[in-house]
């Protein structure tokens, strides 16, 4: 299975195959596409798997630190509340709302896996949500949920960590809640999308220091995500590059009684069937 990364090393960004020894760097032979965004806009991620192949590991294991896949999307829209259990501990009455909430984050609210969620010392209240993400290859307006998966180019993991006083600060926004610094985290790595059942019913977990804390199947979303990329085109225009989170199950420490947020020293692993393990400490800022 080819999986690409975004990482440093000695102050240089890379791009590269993900091996279990460690990287196999692939952007210095491939100067026109500086980014994993501009490889994906040129649809090359299996080409990207044919000039990996009995390449040695550059950057060993222990060398590099990963960094968000996509440097510099144009977009991160997250899907809100998209599992039954989730929808029920709003306790509002609804079996399931007509269209799906969404609210933006931005690229620097994601560190990379193995690095550390920064909790800000404006509030002790740090979450976690485990959910799939997934990347747009191919743009486009408008588009039929019969030929959604066709937009999409790899799939990877996202911790969208998440300060709960600061979601309600407002009435209608979470916007400021869902983007402190380092407060999420994504990867480790871009896995190819070849198949919807990549994507149909996969099992998604979240466990802080072993505790398993999340548990569901995408099978069971209220807004599977070929409807995602229905209503989200509907209204943007969607472009190789973009992520969409496509939703969080229930589980997360506000449910608790009390709440269990997180803490430094805390270690959140997101795990999802085909994809991997996206782990992550906590540190104070």
């Amino acid at each position: 299975m080819s999986r690409f990364a975004t990482y440093t090393a000695n102050g240089e960004t890379f791009y590269g195959a993900a091996v279990p020894e460690g990287m196999i760097a692939l952007s210095p032979a491939c100067k026109e596409w500086p980014t994993l965004r501009e490889v994906i806009e040129a649809g090359a991620l299996y080409d990207l798997a044919i000039a990996a192949q009995d390449k040695p590991v550059t950057h060993p294991n222990g060398t590099f630190e990963y960094q968000i896949p996509i440097p510099a999307p144009e977009k991160i829209i997250c899907v809100g509340v998209n599992f039954p259990d989730r929808n029920a501990e709003y306790k509002d009455g609804q079996e399931a709302p007509p269209n799906m909430s969404l609210f933006i984050r931005f690229p620097r609210s994601f560190t990379g896996h193995d690095r550390p969620l920064i909790r800000p010392p404006e509030t002790p209240q740090l979450d976690y949500e485990g959910e799939i993400a997934i990347v747009i290859g191919k743009g486009g307006r408008r588009i039929s949920q019969a030929d959604a998966y066709d937009h999409i180019a790899a799939i990877t993991l996202c911790n969208e960590g998440t300060l709960r006083d600061w979601v309600r600060h407002a009435k209608f926004n979470v916007t400021q809640g869902k983007n402190w610094d380092s407060s999420g985290a994504m990867g480790p790595w871009l896995v190819p999308f070849t198949a919807p059942a990549q994507l149909d019913d996969v099992r998604l977990t979240t466990r802080v220091n072993g505790e398993l804390r999340q548990d569901d199947r995408t099978g069971r979303m209220l807004f599977p995500i070929r409807r995602q990329i229905e209503y989200i085109s509907t209204f943007t225009t969607l472009v190789p590059g973009d992520i969409i989170v496509t939703g969080t199950p229930t589980g997360a420490g506000a449910r608790f009684d009390p709440p269990k947020y997180l803490a430094p020293g805390d270690v959140v692993e997101v795990e999802a069937e085909g994809i991997g393990k996206l782990v992550n400490t906590v540190k104070d800022e």
